[in-house]
């Protein structure tokens, strides 16, 4: 099947497309993961993104639906160098993408593209499938709006409050676009976990006399999640309060911080953090946007930093019980360096 991508600068590459035939636009992202490209595909934080990856083979193991991060791939388009049509197990890419009405584009020169974003920065783009057009495909991509002129957290949020029963702490989580295992690991500590949706109300968390607040992961620009900046700012003091990646974000501009968009965002398995006393650690990230920690109010301190370019990779307020991590310590493939210290140690500020 023909296939482009068009790019908004005027650039496009040709090749063979999968799935069905169809189109989207979005920005072009690219993410550095060898594995794990399903737990990608259906993370949340991929919406209003054309997701590109840098390993040349894709697919080799075949779809794993017991690891999907959420019910169906959020990611408009997938981009390729090469798709495995036949892996050894399970279903393949292109079969689950036939079937459930996905696109994607393989042949072309993922490296070239990705050198491409290094170096210029982000970019929106078409992918079309079906058709060769460069210049349809180019015109499409102009005429995409900016990441951060569209709200993407209301299709990706729970519509309606759900309970996820434990025995143990009672946890109200605002749901942002929350990965299944972010989920799973603190259920797997015995939390009573009550999830709320991105524009829930400071009363109806306070309802449930929770234990303590988290904010979880989600898509596009921090500061158009308004409803969910609110409602942090009015319990933060009131409850302890935790964020992970767009949580990370929504808790510093609580707080009256800033938040800057990233020239290509940290994307991939492979993220090397630093804490305070020293310790590297191997992380998942997937952001586009970081925390400016000069701007944070006194009493902030940094809890991490990227080994790769110094920003900020988490910041803790103990007098307000503030914890949060840009990064994913509840990765799934992994790794799993942060996973235990990140929520062993939010149970210990709660217990």
């Amino acid at each position: 099947m023909k296939a482009v991508l068009g790019l908004a600068d005027g650039e496009y590459e040709t090749g063979e497309g999968f799935g069905v035939e169809g189109q989207c636009a979005g920005e072009l992202v690219f993410s550095t993961q060898m594995t794990g490209y399903m737990e990608a595909l259906t993370d949340p934080s991929y919406n209003g993104q054309i997701l590109m990856f840098t390993f040349p083979l894709i697919g080799n193991y075949g779809v794993d639906l017991k690891n999907f991060q959420h019910p169906h791939v959020w990611a408009r388009g997938c981009v390729v160098r090469e798709v495995c049509r036949k892996p050894a197990t399970l279903q393949s890419i292109p079969d689950y993408f036939e079937e459930n009405g996905l696109i994607g584009l393989s042949g072309i020169d993922t490296r070239k593209l990705t050198i491409k974003i290094r170096e210029h920065g982000t970019v929106r783009a078409a992918l079309v499938t079906g058709c060769d057009d460069p210049e349809y495909a180019v015109q499409i991509a102009k005429k995409a709006p900016l990441i951060t002129d569209e709200d993407l957290i209301p299709a990706v949020s729970t519509k309606d409050p759900y309970r996820v029963r434990g025995p143990g702490k009672k946890i109200a989580l605002i749901d942002l676009g929350t990965k299944k295992n972010m989920v799973k690991s603190l259920h797997s500590r015995g939390s009573d976990i009550w999830v709320f949706p991105y524009n829930v109300i400071p009363d109806e968390i306070l309802e449930i006399k929770p234990d303590a607040l988290f904010v979880s992961n989600g898509p596009g620009d921090p500061v158009l999640a308004k409803d969910a900046i609110s409602c942090v700012k009015s319990l933060i003091g009131e409850l302890p309060v935790f964020g992970i990646c767009m949580g990370h974000q929504i808790c510093a501009l609580a707080l009256g911080g800033k938040t800057y968009k990233m020239k290509f965002g940290h994307r991939g398995t492979n993220q090397p953090v630093r804490n305070m006393e020293g310790k590297v650690a191997i992380t998942t990230q997937n952001h586009g946007f970081a925390v400016d920690f000069e701007s944070l109010p006194e009493g902030c301190s940094p809890l991490y930093t990227n080994l790769n370019d110094g920003t900020l990779e988490g910041f803790i307020d103990r007098d307000l019980d503030v914890t949060c991590v840009q990064f994913h310590p509840e990765a799934h493939g992994g790794p799993r360096d942060t996973e235990k210290p990140f929520f062993d140690s939010l149970y210990r500020r709660i217990s």
